[in-house]
């Protein structure tokens, strides 16, 4: 119960002689949770001690700058790794092509076990993050901030996991992964040197582009596509849950985050822009103080032996010897 992926349904099919294995939820799926929360906070301590800790001592950071090395390289394996497969499960569906089986069939209460072991993961990775932030020693300054997000991230996840929506969650966490990943990869570039900001750049570009895909894909699945499905009505027995105070919910739900995500965005860039341009009139200070001492040792460079000099011109009152 701990170990394997429970509540197996085996069907048979004519075309095919060798039955298709299918998943569905239940509440043994907490146990299986459970074990891998463990497994994750294992996996974070190897991360932690034998590749994040030997970086940090070469890099010299600062405890500000640690913290932060410590997040993005956690963060960064893990979209990584979560990227990956779900490329590969995509490659391997069909919606992925074809946004329609997006709401055609609802309620999609079976899954496939890459699927199903997907969301698993996914559910056990982010609770287990709860804790690390006592184990990890957070300051109390990133608390709040990293708390918001793990539990968007549970929220969202649970709620395409338990609504039968698994097919949206998935295609939408695939490119909100790849955005995050090249932020988090840029950071610790960045960490390592100041100046190699490029990626900070095309993070921008993906991300509101990342933003635009998840509406629109939302508003056709809640909006057109399950509203017009056949099958209206909520069972919990059934999976059901397409009714119209669910769908709204999950449509406001859905816009709030990205809505969020788009004022801290806004917010990050304008105090990137404001450090730029701070750093830039730093510098116009410190260049003209060099600027006017440059001037004074000039004129005095020109006086040789009492005269002043002039484009090469002696001056024509030259100074007078005392004669005692």
């Amino acid at each position: 119960m701990f170990i394997t992926v429970q509540y197996n349904v085996t069907y048979t099919f004519e075309e095919k002689l060798e039955p298709i294995n299918f998943y569905r939820y239940g509440p043994k799926d907490m146990a299986t949770v459970f074990f891998y929360v463990l497994i994750a906070i294992i996996l974070h301590a190897l991360i932690q001690e034998y590749i994040l800790d030997k970086i940090n001592r070469r890099l010299h950071l600062s405890k500000t700058k640690h913290s932060k090395f410590n997040e993005s390289g956690q963060l960064a394996a893990f979209y990584l790794f979560s990227f990956l497969w779900g490329v590969s499960i995509l490659t391997a569906e069909e919606f992925a092509t074809n946004p329609t089986l997006l709401w055609e069939g609802y309620p999609h209460v079976h899954m496939f076990f890459q699927v199903k072991f997907f969301y698993i993961c996914q559910i056990a990775y982010w609770l287990h993050a709860l804790p690390e932030l006592y184990f990890q020693k957070v300051r109390k300054e990133d608390i709040p901030r990293q708390l918001y997000y793990i539990c968007l991230y549970i929220f969202h996840i649970v709620g395409a996991y338990i609504l039968n929506l698994h097919r949206l969650g998935l295609i939408l966490l695939v490119p909100h992964y790849l955005v995050e990943l090249l932020f988090h990869a840029s950071r610790l570039f960045y960490f390592s040197d100041e100046n190699k900001q490029k990626g900070f750049t095309l993070w921008a570009l993906l991300f509101v582009l990342a933003r635009l895909l998840t509406l629109t894909l939302s508003v056709l699945t809640f909006g057109f596509g399950l509203a017009r499905t056949e099958s209206q009505g909520f069972s919990i027995a059934d999976g059901n849950f397409n009714i119209l105070t669910i769908r709204i919910s999950c449509l406001a739900a859905i816009c709030l985050t990205q809505a969020w995500m788009m004022w801290k965005f806004i917010n990050f860039q304008l105090k990137k822009w404001r450090e730029h341009s701070q750093n830039q009139a730093s510098k116009k200070r410190v260049t003209s103080p060099k600027g006017r001492a440059s001037k004074k040792e000039t004129s005095k460079g020109n006086a040789v032996n009492g005269v002043l000099k002039y484009e090469d011109r002696t001056s024509p009152r030259a100074r007078k010897t005392k004669t005692s």
